[in-house]
């Protein structure tokens, strides 16, 4: 009669299923973090800027103030383009890095897993 380990049992089970899952969530934790304070940063800015311009057009009296105001609103549509683009690659850089960091993650537990089972087998 085999006598049951339940500590290389727990250790197994560990390794194989509950680390892995929590170093998945915590990848996930930190990038929704990211994600998120990225968002608000950007959300943030817009307000900003769309407050100013509100604003800049609250002091428009006469046509010349007019015509400056109007004026004004080509150097904001390209700083706002300018920031969309920054802020567009900021997220695709973090969801790569996301997937990288993912996949590397899923190697490791497999080696892992396999050197787990193989272990266990003998």
């Amino acid at each position: 009669m085999q006598n049951f380990d339940t500590k290389q049992f727990t250790e197994q089970f560990e390794s194989m299923f509950f680390g892995p899952a929590r170093a998945y969530a915590a990848l996930s934790v930190d990038y929704t973090e990211k994600l998120v304070n990225a968002q608000l940063d950007a959300s943030k800015a817009y307000t900003d800027t769309g407050m100013a311009q509100l604003r800049s057009l609250l002091n428009v009296k006469d046509a010349e103030d007019l015509r400056t105001y109007m004026e004004g609103q080509q150097k904001v549509a390209k700083d706002l383009t300018e920031r969309l683009k920054g802020d567009t690659e900021k997220v695709v850089s973090l969801q790569q890095d996301f997937v990288q960091q993912s996949q590397k993650l899923t190697e490791d537990n497999v080696k892992q897993a396999t050197e787990t089972a193989t272990k266990a087998a003998k």
